[in-house]
C-alpha cells in the first residue's frame, strides 16, 4: 500500500509518498497550477507512483492540503453571497466592531463585508437570549426572498439569526426551505458553522463559509473526479486549520475550516519529527515562495486559537496558532519613496517567478539574491529540472543596486538581511511576546526556502540548534501522512461556574460528545482509535476575553467545578501575571474535540557512516558570498549523506526540494532519521 500526502502552495505542489510494504519514501515537487490546483495534484500523483513502479490502484491513503478557500478570500473571488437574518439586524456586518485595525492611522479602512447591504434580507422571527421562541418563523415568507435571490444571481446564502446558538430551530427551517425551493444555491447556517455568542464574529464566519463554499465545492468535485480517474480506490482527506483531517463531504460543508490548512500540516510534521528525536520544545519556520509561517510548539503541543483574523476578517474557527508574514523566496525587493530598501509583501509568484527561473521575471527577489551570492547551484533546482539563469538574476539585482548606490553583492546581502530581520521579528512575536524564551527551543526549518535562512535567523535569536528534515521542501506533504482526523464542536453556556451551572454544562457536554461520536462513526473510525477531549472557555465577569481550561469529557461534579476554577486562576496568573481569587468566574462556552487516529508507518533508519561524509556526497566546491566576505564552500549532496556524518561550514547542502546554507562557524550532523542538525554559534 502507498500512502500519499499532497500539499498545494502558491508556487509549488509538494508530494510525499510512503510504501508501507518496503518502507521506501519518495518525494516529488512540481509547479502549482493556479487556474485549477487539481491538475498539478493529479499530474504529481501519477508521476510519483510511476517512479515508484506502482499504480494508483495501490494507493491506500491520500491526504491533501489546499489553498483554494484562502485564495478565494484574498483575491475576492468567492461566490455572490447573500445574508438572511432576524429583522432589525441586517447591518451587523456593516457596523462591525468599534476597534480600529490601526488606532493612529487617519486613513485606515476596514475590509468591506463579503456581501452587499442590498443582498441582506430580514425575516420575522425572534429568540430570547435563553433560546425561547418569542416570534415564530413563517417559512412561506421566504419565497419572495428566494425569487429575489434568483433575480440577483446569488450563488450562496449565510443564515445568521439572533441567539440561534441557543436553539437552531429557525435556522434549520430556513436551510431546509432553501434547499427544497432553491436547490442550486449553497447554504450555511451559523448554528452549524460557529454556534457561539458575539454576533459580528458569528455573522462574519458564516458569511465567509458561504463566500468560499461554491469555489471550494467545485474544486473538491474536480479533485475527487481526477483522483478517481487515475484509478485510486480512496478519496482524498483534506487537512483543516486545526491540524486534523476531514473527508471531502465534511470539507465541502465547512470550507472556512481550511483557511490555514497548508501551514497546519507543516506544524504537525515538525511536532512528529521532534517527538522522534526527543525534543518537544520547537519553533517551526516554514518559508515558501510567497509567505513564511512560524508557530510555537511547547511540550509537544501547538497552541490552538479559537479565533483568527484572516485578511482583516475575524474567523471564529479553531486553528493552530500560526503567525504568517508576507515574505518568501519570491518576495520582490524594491526601493520605497524614501529611498529605503524593502522586501515584500509583493511576490513574483509561480509565474513569472524570480528572474533566475527564466520565465520573464524582471524584478529582483529573495531567490535572485541567493543566486547572485552563489548559494544556489547554477545547475538549477528540483534536481536540475529547473535550471537557473544567474545572469538574469545579476541583471535585476544590478538595477536595484544602481538605485541604492551600492554594489551587487552588498545589495543582495541587504535583501537577505532585511527578509531575515522580518522573520526573526515574527518568531519573537510567537515566543518572546508570550513570555517564552526562544533559546530553549529547536528551530525546525522547512519549506523550499527555509533552510537557506535558518542558520542566520537562529544566530540572530540565540537559538543553538536548527533541525532541517530529510525533505524540508515537502515537509507539509509529510505532515499529511502523520496527522489524524479531527473535528472541533462548540457550544455556548454563559453561566457562573457554580453548582447551578452543572445541569446546563453537563447537558452541553453530553450533546457535543454525542455529535463528536457520530462524526467519528461517519468517518469510519474504529472505536479503539477514537479520542475525545474538552475545554471550557472561562473568564472573570465583565472581561471580554477567555482562557481555555481543560476539563473531562464526561458529566462534571461539584468537585470538578472547584478544580476547574482553581485551574483557571492558575492559568490567568500564568498568562497575565495576576488572578482575582475571590471573583466570580464565568463559563461562556465548551469545546469538544474528536480525534480519529490513523495508523502511521515510519521509514527505516538511515544507513550509518562515520563522521567523514563519503566521497560521493561531495559534489563540488564553489565561491559563496557570506557576511564576512567570499569563501570557498563545500557543496554536499543530501541524498548521499549517511547517519553520523558531520560537516562544517562554510558549506551548502543541495537536494531535490531545497538548499541548506551552513555559514562559517556552524557545524552539521546527520542523525539516524536523516535529519540535518545544525549547531549555530549564537551572536
Amino acid at each position: 500500500m502507498i500512502r500519499i500526502g499532497v500539499d498545494v502552495g502558491g508556487t509549488f505542489t509538494d508530494i510525499t509518498a510512503l510504501d508501507t510494504g518496503t518502507g521506501a519514501r519518495d518525494v516529488y515537487k512540481l509547479p502549482s497550477t493556479p487556474g485549477d490546483q487539481s491538475e498539478a495534484v493529479a499530474e504529481g500523483i501519477d508521476r510519483l507512483v510511476t517512479a515508484m513502479d506502482a499504480t494508483a490502484a495501490s494507493i491506500g491513503y491520500l491526504g491533501h492540503g489546499t489553498t483554494v478557500a484562502t485564495n478565494a478570500l484574498l483575491e475576492r473571488a468567492g461566490a455572490r453571497t447573500a445574508l438572511i437574518t432576524t429583522r432589525g439586524f441586517r447591518d451587523v456586518l456593516e457596523i462591525a466592531r468599534q476597534r480600529r485595525p490601526a488606532l493612529y492611522d487617519l486613513f485606515v479602512t476596514k475590509p468591506a463585508p463579503l456581501t452587499r447591504r442590498a443582498w441582506c434580507f430580514e425575516v420575522d422571527e425572534r429568540l430570547s437570549a435563553a433560546g425561547k421562541v418569542l416570534v415564530e418563523l413563517d417559512t412561506a415568507r421566504l419565497d419572495p426572498i428566494i425569487a429575489r435571490l434568483r433575480e440577483l444571481e446569488i450563488q450562496a446564502v449565510a443564515v445568521c439569526l439572533l441567539h440561534s446558538y441557543r436553539d437552531p430551530v429557525h435556522e434549520i427551517q430556513i436551510r431546509d426551505h432553501l434547499r427544497r425551493h432553491w436547490p442550486e444555491g449553497y447554504v450555511s447556517i451559523s448554528s452549524e458553522i460557529t454556534p457561539e455568542f458575539r454576533e459580528y464574529e458569528r455573522f462574519t464566519t458564516t458569511t465567509m463559509n458561504s463566500y468560499v463554499g461554491p469555489p471550494m465545492a467545485r474544486y473538491l468535485d474536480r479533485l475527487g473526479r481526477r483522483v478517481a480517474e487515475l484509478g485510486s480506490p480512496v478519496a482524498p482527506l483534506v487537512i483543516q486549520s486545526n491540524g486534523g483531517l476531514a473527508s471531502l463531504a465534511a470539507t465541502r460543508d465547512r470550507p472556512v475550516g481550511t483557511l490555514l490548512s497548508g501551514p497546519s500540516a507543516g506544524v504537525v510534521a515538525a511536532r512528529h519529527l521532534g517527538e522522534r528525536i526527543g525534543r518537544t520544545n520547537l519553533i517551526t519556520f516554514d518559508m515558501g515562495g510567497t509567505s513564511t509561517d512560524v508557530c510555537l510548539i511547547g511540550e509537544g503541543t501547538a497552541m490552538v486559537s479559537p479565533q483568527r483574523d484572516v485578511d482583516g476578517y475575524p474567523v471564529r474557527s479553531p486553528s493552530l496558532d500560526i503567525h504568517t508574514i508576507g515574505a518568501g523566496g519570491g518576495s520582490i525587493a524594491a526601493v520605497d519613496p524614501g529611498g529605503a530598501l524593502t522586501v515584500g509583501p509583493r511576490s513574483a509568484g509561480a509565474r513569472p517567478g524570480p528572474a533566475c527561473y527564466g520565465h520573464g521575471g524582471d524584478r529582483p527577489t529573495v531567490t535572485d539574491a541567493h543566486a547572485v551570492l552563489g548559494r544556489l547551484s547554477p545547475e538549477g533546482i528540483l534536481g536540475g529540472a529547473m535550471r537557473l539563469d544567474v545572469a538574469a538574476a545579476e541583471a535585476v539585482v544590478d538595477g536595484l543596486a544602481g538605485e541604492l548606490g551600492m554594489d551587487r553583492e552588498r545589495t543582495a546581502l541587504g535583501i537577505l538581511r532585511l527578509v531575515e530581520a522580518g522573520m526573526a521579528r515574527a518568531i519573537r512575536h510567537v515566543s518572546v511576546a508570550t513570555g517564552v524564551d526562544p533559546r530553549d527551543h529547536v528551530l525546525v526549518a522547512f519549506g523550499g526556502a527555509g533552510p537557506l535562512h535558518a542558520a542566520g535567523i537562529a544566530a540572530e535569536l540565540g537559538i543553538g540548534t536548527v533541525l532541517v528534515p530529510p525533505n524540508p521542501g515537502t515537509l507539509c506533504a509529510l505532515g499529511l501522512l502523520v496527522t489524524d482526523l479531527r473535528t472541533d464542536l462548540v457550544g455556548s453556556v454563559y453561566q457562573v461556574a457554580d453548582t447551578e451551572a452543572l445541569p446546563e454544562l453537563n447537558g452541553t457536554l453530553r450533546r457535543l460528545s454525542a455529535q463528536a461520536r457520530s462524526w467519528l462513526a461517519a468517518e469510519h473510525i474504529d472505536p479503539a482509535d477514537r479520542e475525545l477531549t474538552a475545554v471550557a472557555s472561562m473568564r472573570y465577569r465583565r472581561q471580554n476575553y477567555e482562557l481555555d481550561v481543560p476539563l473531562p469529557a464526561r458529566d462534571l461534579t461539584t468537585g470538578d467545578l472547584t478544580e476547574l476554577v482553581e485551574r483557571f486562576h492558575a492559568l490567568h496568573t500564568e498568562a497575565y501575571g495576576f488572578a482575582h481569587e475571590g471573583a466570580p468566574v464565568q463559563i461562556v462556552g465548551v469545546r469538544v474535540s474528536a480525534v480519529g487516529r490513523i495508523p502511521r508507518h515510519e521509514p527505516p533508519p538511515l544507513p550509518s557512516g562515520g563522521p567523514t561524509p563519503p566521497p560521493s556526497a561531495v559534489a563540488a566546491r564553489r565561491p559563496v558570498v557570506f557576511e564576512a566576505g567570499t569563501e570557498d564552500a563545500t557543496i554536499y549532496r543530501r541524498d548521499a549523506l549517511l547517519a553520523g556524518n558531520r560537516i562544517a561550514g562554510p558549506a551548502i547542502v543541495e537536494q531535490l526540494d531545497t538548499t541548506t546554507v551552513l555559514p562559517p562557524g556552524t557545524t552539521g550532523r546527520i542523525d539516524e532519521h536523516g535529519n540535518l542538525l545544525i549547531e549555530v554559534a549564537t551572536r
